[in-house]
């Protein structure tokens, strides 16, 4: 059975499509599914931010054809590692949580680059473009951390 991981951020447009796109293709697909969800509503249906879509074809990823979707109580069931892009998403995402173990499958996505410091993945949509940039960049370290540990742990 695959390991399922979900990436989740605002509004499931910007950071975590990034984030399901760049750790998707990071790990082997029949042992491991990775999605993403956005805590708010305003997206569904809705596919990335275009600066999201551009900044992965220039690191040679396809996220186009991903839709936006709100992230529910069920996903605890499904999913067995959450990965949050800031401390608001955070609080969202465990706000839902029915038990501690739904809790415990809650995590910053950059404490895999620095440790317990709970550091947040700034969200580039009001930003410059340069801000896609150095969120891919962000999410592609933390990716590559989150790989080797589930492969190490999963394979």
């Amino acid at each position: 059975m695959a390991v399922k991981i979900l990436m989740v951020c605002l509004g499931n447009i910007c950071r975590s499509p990034l984030a399901e796109g760049i750790l998707a293709s990071k790990l082997p697909k029949n042992k491991f599914t990775v999605d993403s969800a956005g805590t708010g509503s305003w997206h569904i249906g809705h596919s990335p931010d275009k600066r999201s879509i551009a900044i992965a074809k220039k690191n040679n990823l396809d996220i186009s054809q991903q839709k936006g979707r709100q992230f529910k109580t069920t996903d605890f069931d499904t999913f067995d590692y959450i990965y949050v892009m800031d401390s608001s998403n955070y609080n969202d995402v465990i706000k839902l949580a029915k038990n501690p173990e739904d809790i415990a499958k809650v995590k910053m996505i950059l404490n895999e680059l620095f440790p317990n410091e709970n550091v947040d993945v700034p969200d580039p949509y009001y930003g410059t473009t340069n801000g896609f940039d150095l969120v891919y960049k962000m999410l592609d370290e933390a990716c590559n951390n989150i790989a080797q540990k589930l492969t190490t742990k999963h394979i």
